[in-house]
C-alpha cells in the first residue's frame, strides 16, 4: 500500500515537472533564463517547480515585448 502511494506521488511530480518545463520553454524570457529554470526544475524537481511558479513565472509575465 505504501509503495503505491509513493508511486502516485512520483508520477504526479513527474507530470507537474513536465508542465513546468513546457511552461519555461514556451515563455517569453531570454534563453539564459529558460536554461536556468529548466536546470533548476530538473535538479530539484519539487522545489524547482514550486520556485518557478512562485518567482520565475511572475517575473516572466512582467517582461514587455
Amino acid at each position: 500500500m505504501m509503495y503505491s502511494t509513493y508511486s502516485i506521488l512520483g508520477v504526479l511530480v513527474l507530470i507537474l515537472d513536465i508542465v513546468a518545463i513546457v511552461s519555461v520553454i514556451s515563455g517569453r524570457s531570454s534563453l539564459e533564463r529558460k536554461v536556468l529554470w529548466t536546470v533548476l526544475v530538473l535538479a530539484l524537481p519539487v522545489l524547482g517547480m514550486i520556485l518557478y511558479y512562485l518567482v520565475g513565472k511572475n517575473s516572466q509575465d512582467k517582461i514587455a515585448i
